[in-house]
């Protein structure tokens, strides 16, 4: 097997690793590059290909993350993932671990770790590394890394919910919000969603979002009752689809362009959080980048008295 195609077999694993520890996708697509070029220039085959380059997207990704989270501290407003439509990685023994690890309330939590804690949780919590691998990854001894791990896993802990909906329940739920929202339907909407459900959206300063977080059933399902008819109005279309393993929609202007994405973080038979990434730095990977500013123009003419 030459060099490329035993890259491209492991490509999905590597940026699986990369988008965990960094939270987006064009950096995680810029590390597993990073790493194929590294690959590429070694003058000797490693004894273990996979551990190879697994240890070299990490060590990119941590040295990526220490510079990103200077950025993230400037960020205007909430900063959210950029959207994952589809994990390229599958592993059934593992399958519970990866589809927990990449939802947006999981890679949030893994934001409160450092840099070294997020590398040393993703490899051995996510992806089952032993710690003799994890050590060597990231250059610390065994017994740090088992420190380190248990920090991590303390922290991830003390920041879940005790409910979590299983993957019917969850889908149910989803296709009844997504019913109501076409419809305008506010009291269908309402017994959707938890009494302190929030509704924060994602612009980076850069594209129309909230003020702040809408707090409350009866102001989110009010809120939403009346934005999308507007939004209709004006031809905005979504679909739902899965994000970041959990139900959401991208939402699309009538040209086809992508104006946002939703998620939904159902818990407890109720819908907890409503996420909004309309950032447009987040969504080219998704397709072509709606003008957000000037939706939301034709939007607030849309909602004026006697606009048709």
């Amino acid at each position: 097997m030459s060099r490329t195609e035993e890259f491209q077999e492991l490509r999905p694993l590597l940026f699986s690793i990369a988008y965990r520890i960094l939270g987006g996708v064009s950096e995680a697509e810029d590390a597993v590059q990073e790493t194929w070029l590294r690959f590429e220039a070694s003058p000797t085959r490693p004894r273990s290909v996979k551990d190879f380059l697994s240890a070299t997207v990490t060590r990119i990704s941590i040295d990526v993350l220490r510079s990103a989270r200077v950025r993230r501290e400037r960020y205007v407003g909430p900063w959210f993932p950029e959207p994952l439509l589809a994990d390229p990685y599958e592993d059934p023994a593992r399958s519970a671990e990866l589809a927990d690890s990449v939802s947006m309330a999981a890679l949030l939590l893994l934001e409160r770790l450092s840099p070294l804690e997020r590398a040393v949780f993703v490899l051995r919590e996510v992806f089952d590394f032993g710690f003799p691998e994890v050590a060597s990854v990231v250059g610390r001894s065994e017994a740090a890394c088992r420190q380190l791990a248990t920090r991590a896993r303390r922290h991830m802990a003390a920041g879940r919910s005790r409910f979590e909906a299983d993957r019917g329940e969850r889908e149910r739920l989803a296709a009844r919000f997504f019913d109501a929202l076409r419809e305008g339907d506010v009291a269908g909407l309402r017994e959707l969603l938890a009494a302190d459900v929030s509704m924060v959206g994602d612009g980076g300063g850069k594209a129309p979002q909230l003020a702040g977080a809408v707090v409350g059933a009866g102001k989110v399902a009010r809120l939403l009752g009346l934005l999308f008819p507007r939004m209709a109005r004006v031809d905005v279309t979504f679909e739902p689809h899965e994000v970041n393993g959990e139900p959401g929609a991208i939402f699309h202007d009538r040209d086809g362009g992508v104006l946002n994405i939703l998620v939904l973080d159902v818990l407890d038979g109720r819908i907890q959080t409503i996420r909004s990434v309309i950032n447009p730095d987040k969504l080219g990977h998704v397709g072509p980048v709606a003008d957000a500013w000037a939706v939301d123009r034709e939007v607030r003419r849309a909602g004026r008295p006697g606009a048709r």
